[in-house]
């Protein structure tokens, strides 16, 4: 089985057979049913994050120097964090994250959008188009963060999820070292000259005296998690409503965007793998683990489990317990922008359709797939347009979006 890009009989087989299996190339043990995921994810006594973040190639000694020369560290902060310093560091992020901050952002996120929909003729990409850097865009905003470029920023992210995440030879690790390197530099530099009393994420974590190693490692996954898994979600989710039946032309009724985008977490979600390591001898599923047993849990092959879910391979938006996946985790690590993600995926998908509801796929054939261990979805989304809806274009439409009542005013 390749760990990096699982095909969906692949985990149905491991569920079945071999729910916690060891896996000799990695030495990970594989936890595929829905139950003992959720289990791990709701223990973190015995299930430590420790490992969340550790490069899944180990990085070779030159490769480390150029990091060290950079002052590169991912300290226990967030993902990797099961100290006591984790909740307060939570608490700080959500800050930025709460439920009213969010449904604030949706008029912002149709506007985006609609001018990167704007002048589309015939056929496009919506990966570059229109997912690549609105997430980017969406998050620096939430976070109040004025002065990285988007390209820079998606250059760092993208070269530091495939020196993390990768099935990558240190030729390749050592190229990915440069902008990993350059991302934490720059993100050490921002913080020590940011000012305690403005209000964004830099400004706070200077005001509430977390140290400057922490500070960066926080910022470091967060700007990368933080808008790469969301791309990777509006991929997943332009693929899956545009390949089953009607869907597409009833994204504008109340409710069907956000339960697709809901059927797309269940079924395949960005982030399909997520560590834990064994604080001490476990037995899951009857198989015994030791103490130090790297954990794989297969997010993906979990949200597909028949004990879970009803008829759980049909794409089924609206289906009862919908929300019971754990695409975005469980428990006291449970993704702070989940909410944030959830909306950026309806707004876009329901815009787009607004604006092209005759929109389909170009082809019938699987598309190029970003296949890193805890990362996977459609690299390209390939689309012919169709015609625009003329309305799209008009002012009226624009100002019903940002109306009370509108987009995100829920």
């Amino acid at each position: 089985m390749d760990l990096f890009q699982p095909a969906p009989e692949q985990l149905r087989s491991l569920r079945e057979r071999a729910p916690v299996h060891r896996d000799e190339r990695t030495g990970l043990w594989l936890v595929s049913r829905y139950r003992d995921v959720r289990a791990v994810l709701a223990d973190p006594r015995r299930f430590h994050p420790d490992n969340a973040l550790t490069a899944v190639v180990p990085i070779p000694g030159p490769v480390l120097r150029v990091l060290a020369r950079a002052g590169f560290s991912l300290p226990p902060t967030l993902a990797n964090n099961g100290t006591p310093t984790h909740a307060g560091l939570r608490r700080l992020v959500a800050r930025f994250l709460t439920p009213a901050r969010v449904a604030a952002v949706g008029p912002r996120i149709a506007e985006l959008t609609a001018r990167r929909l704007a002048g589309l003729t015939g056929t496009a990409d919506l990966h570059p188009v229109l997912a690549r850097d609105l997430p980017a865009v969406v998050l620096l905003e939430v976070l109040g963060i004025r002065d990285v470029a988007v390209d820079a920023l998606k250059a760092w992210s993208t070269a530091s999820l495939e020196l993390f995440w990768g099935d990558v030879t240190p030729e390749r690790q050592h190229e990915l070292a440069g902008p990993a390197a350059g991302f934490h530099r720059w993100l050490t530099g921002r913080i020590r000259a940011a000012d305690p009393r403005g209000d964004d994420l830099f400004g706070a974590l200077r005001a509430e005296g977390v140290p400057l190693r922490d500070a960066a490692g926080l910022c470091y996954f967060l700007l990368i998690a933080g808008q790469e898994t969301t791309t990777q979600l509006l991929c997943a989710a332009f693929h899956a409503v545009l390949r089953h039946g009607d869907l597409w032309s009833r994204l504008g009724e109340p409710g069907v965007a956000a339960a697709c985008v809901e059927e797309v977490l269940r079924r395949e979600p960005p982030v399909s793998t997520w560590r834990r390591v064994a604080a001490e001898p476990v037995t899951l599923s009857g198989v015994d683990l030791p103490a130090g047993a790297p954990l794989l849990l297969m997010l993906a092959g979990s949200g597909s489990d028949p004990e879970a879910f009803d008829e759980p391979e049909r794409f089924c938006p609206g289906r009862p317990g919908a929300r019971r996946h754990l695409a975005f985790g469980h428990g006291r690590h449970f993704c702070l922008g989940a909410g944030l993600a959830r909306l950026e995926a309806e707004v876009v998908l329901r815009e787009t359709a607004r604006r092209f509801p005759r929109l389909r796929l170009a082809s019938a054939d699987p598309p190029p797939m970003l296949g890193l261990l805890s990362f996977r979805a459609p690299s390209s989304v390939e689309v012919v347009l169709g015609d625009q809806d003329q309305l799209a274009g008009g002012g009226a439409a624009l100002q019903q979006l940002v109306a009370p009542g509108g987009v995100g005013q829920r």
